[in-house]
């Protein structure tokens, strides 16, 4: 039950000075049509704090009850249901099985949360993704006013985002998420190098879906961490193309996004290769425009740099290359001025990487002031180039030609570490990789 227990005893020491109460709440059930259902994935933050994986679940951490600190409401047994749907964890076996002071059925929860949040200032809870829950936590704080004015308990006058609390505490990676996140990784690599070998013009892009999937879930992944992008030709200048459907045609470039999700924990890797094994030197000058952008920011990645000073620095050899080919004109800190690359590069470089893929954490401590990289933290880089097909923005032999390198970063104490280097990317390794 550790680090779950750890965890729960960092964010208590917390809620106890903070005189408040946090609820964190399973994800839901969500349908697909009819009476069918769509793959659960648990709530990172209830996982995070437990590693229940079961739905209709809620956690509440008090830092004011006298008794119970930590407290599990879950599904009762139901031997009618489990037939179905599987064993349940069930109340009895709840305390036991995730180290929590006492369980209580899911059913109980309307009467019980009024008594954890007595005497409690301030309840810490994540609102508006979840309305029957909200109404849940609603009545409760009105029952529990209630008591106050007839009783003269205490009772929560504020209600904060748990973005302040628990947020944080995912930002810095312990040790064992760390080795999940290269678990993740690993299979990642694995599978983009699979799709790289097999890809050949005439197969469909789900073709190369279907690799990827088969890939992660033979290495032990639940999932993909995200809808994969498979995105050939001009489907390569779409940022979040997800149709996968095109015929790969001779002469084109393969963009592929995607990422295993190992154990909750996501990877987030593209990379962009020939389809024929060839690039054509069109395709090269602006292939290698984006790998210099992405090596230049991953060897300024250290802690103390923040997000925008890497942005900064894969904008500037973005737009130096540009200007080089051709595809812009005028001064580097002009065209960072007017922001005028952005036709070519409209997004930013990088995201933060955890058990969500756009993981928690906020990028400004307050109104201009970034956060700083510290040791732990995980993140991606990614810079790429999209030409439009039409318009007159390009020369012909650029247009539709789109371009992005992304590789996983975790922040060490000296500097970092490419989670994600076992997918060739240099020219000659990746041509390679595609004649292979």
């Amino acid at each position: 039950m550790e680090p779950y227990a750890s965890r729960r005893r960092s964010l208590l020491d917390r809620l106890a000075q903070q005189r408040a109460v946090a609820v964190f709440r399973s994800a839901p059930e969500l349908l697909r049509n009819n009476d069918t259902e769509h793959d659960y994935r648990q709530d990172s933050d209830l996982y995070y704090l437990t590693g229940l994986d079961e739905p209709q679940s809620v956690l509440v951490l008090s830092g004011v009850h006298p008794d119970h600190r930590s407290i599990l409401f879950v599904r009762p047994r139901n031997p009618d249901r489990e037939i179905w749907d599987g064993a349940r964890v069930g109340v009895d076996e709840a305390p036991q099985r995730f180290g929590v002071d006492i369980a209580w059925s899911i059913e109980e929860l309307g009467a019980k949360l009024p008594d954890f949040l007595q005497n409690a200032q301030r309840l810490i809870v994540r609102l508006g993704s979840q309305p029957a829950h909200d109404n849940a936590i609603f009545r409760a704080l009105e029952e529990v006013r209630g008591r106050a004015r007839r009783q003269g308990y205490v009772w929560p006058t504020e209600l904060i985002d748990p973005t302040v609390v628990i947020d944080e505490m995912r930002m810095i990676k312990e040790p064992c998420e760390v080795e999940l996140l290269r678990q993740a990784s690993r299979i990642t690599c694995e599978g983009h190098l699979r799709a790289m070998k097999a890809c050949k013009p005439g197969m469909h892009e789900y073709e190369l879906e279907a690799i990827l999937s088969h890939a992660y879930r033979s290495r032990g992944a639940a999932r993909h961490s995200f809808l994969p992008i498979v995105g050939s030709g001009p489907n390569a200048t779409t940022l979040h193309y997800v149709h996968n459907n095109r015929v790969i045609q001779d002469g084109d470039l393969v963009l592929v996004d995607s990422g295993a999700e190992y154990e909750l924990y996501a990877a987030d890797v593209t990379r962009t290769f020939p389809a024929n094994g060839k690039f054509t030197p069109a395709q090269r000058r602006i292939y290698e425009i984006v790998l210099a952008a992405q090596q230049a920011t991953i060897a300024a990645t250290r802690p103390g740099v923040t997000i925008d000073e890497l942005h900064k620095k894969t904008c500037e050899v973005l737009i130096d290359g540009l200007v080089d080919c051709g595809l812009l004109a005028g001064d580097r800190a002009e065209i960072l001025e007017t922001g005028s690359y952005k036709r070519f590069y409209p997004h930013r470089t990088s995201h933060w990487l955890g058990m969500d893929v756009h993981d928690v954490g906020r990028y400004y401590l307050k109104p201009g002031e970034q956060r700083a990289l510290g040791a732990g933290m995980c993140f991606t880089i990614e810079p790429g180039l999209y030409i439009p097909v039409t318009g007159d923005l390009a020369r012909e032999e650029y247009r539709g030609i789109g371009v992005r390198i992304e590789d996983d970063v975790l922040v060490t104490d000296s500097g970092f570490e490419v989670l994600t280097s076992d997918v060739p990317k240099s020219v000659a390794e990746v041509e390679a990789a595609c004649s292979g």
